[in-house]
């Protein structure tokens, strides 16, 4: 079994930045994508950003293009998600989820863009922007 584990949520006003991390431990394995994912009260779960195993592959929601930013470390096993220029609508529990099985570049970037295409999730951590 695989663990994810985010952390580095919290309240910050509007216009300021936050870095979540997601710490993957258990049974890692290689060539898995990681992505993010936002849910506000109320509402859906929504795309924000995925990445490659090898890093070469990126892809935003295009509400945070040119603001979050998606990276990895995998000598430490770990995502981050840095959000940057944060308004009040980016409020929500961000998630981080892993699949394996996809090809590095992968062909398409709906290959890792739906929840129900992730095997593994994190519990989640909140981020609340205040304006």
């Amino acid at each position: 079994q695989v663990q994810l584990v985010e952390s580095g949520g919290g309240l910050v006003l509007a216009g300021g930045s936050l870095r979540l991390s997601c710490a993957v431990s258990g049974r890692t394995f290689s060539n898995y994508v990681t992505g993010w994912f936002s849910q506000a009260p109320g509402k859906e779960r929504e795309f924000v950003a995925s990445i490659s195993w090898s890093g070469d592959s990126t892809y935003y929601a295009d509400a945070v293009k040119g603001r979050f930013t998606i990276s990895r470390d995998n000598r430490k096993n770990t995502v981050f998600l840095q959000m940057n220029s944060l308004k009040p609508e980016d409020t929500a529990v961000y998630y981080c989820a892993a699949v394996s099985g996809i090809p590095d570049p992968w062909r398409h970037y709906s290959e890792a863009y739906y929840p129900e295409q992730y095997d593994f999730w994190g519990r989640g951590t909140q981020v609340t922007v205040s304006s």
